[in-house]
């Protein structure tokens, strides 16, 4: 099997992205995690990339030309396939258009419900019963793209917003690699 070059795109800690390079290392992933992109010159998940000799780009968001140095970047690798790990950016038209159908993105809610942030806080609010996440393709309108695949839980009596990430998180960690599979299995 020939597996296709990855990028993730984060932000933060980089759960999302240790899980994926995990699973990379296993011979039947479909895909290698071949360079890590972040709008963050503090995110932790940084680390991940650095122990495992992952090649990295930090981006300022602020510069006007940012999406051209990552599209730079993401040609020298030979990137066939980007994956959204928790970055808090919104991705231009162009740089979607570049990359149609070969963005994949998690969302911490069960889409199309609640898009956009402070997703923990609405689901509470609005007394949900039930949440999850999302793995879906990116498109030109936020968190609407076509679904990949969901995981869902029950909220408990009691939980928080604190709660509900974490309990979203380790689920993200199982959805993300069953996505990544679901892909490529028929490819």
């Amino acid at each position: 099997m020939v597996r296709k070059k990855a990028c993730i795109f984060i932000s933060g800690y980089g759960s999302n992205l240790k899980s994926l390079i995990h699973r990379s290392r296993e011979n039947n992933f479909p895909i290698n995690v071949s360079l890590v992109i972040s709008d963050k010159f503090n995110a932790k998940g940084i680390l991940h990339a650095k122990k495992n000799s992952i090649p990295y780009l930090i981006v300022n968001t602020k510069k006007r030309n940012f999406e051209n140095l990552i599209l730079k970047k993401i040609k020298r690798y030979k990137i066939s396939v980007i994956f959204l790990a928790g970055y808090m950016k919104i991705i231009s038209k162009n740089f979607i258009f570049n990359f149609r159908n070969k963005i994949v993105n998690i969302h911490p809610s069960l889409l199309p419900k609640f898009k956009g942030l402070n997703t923990y806080q609405r689901i509470l609010k609005q007394n949900e019963k039930q949440t999850g996440c999302t793995v879906h393709y990116v498109n030109e309108k936020l968190d609407s793209g076509r679904i990949i695949l969901k995981k869902s839980f029950f909220i408990k009596k009691g939980d928080n917003e604190k709660i509900l990430k974490k309990k979203t998180q380790k689920l993200e960690h199982k959805a993300f690699p069953e996505a990544v599979i679901k892909i490529y299995r028929y490819n």
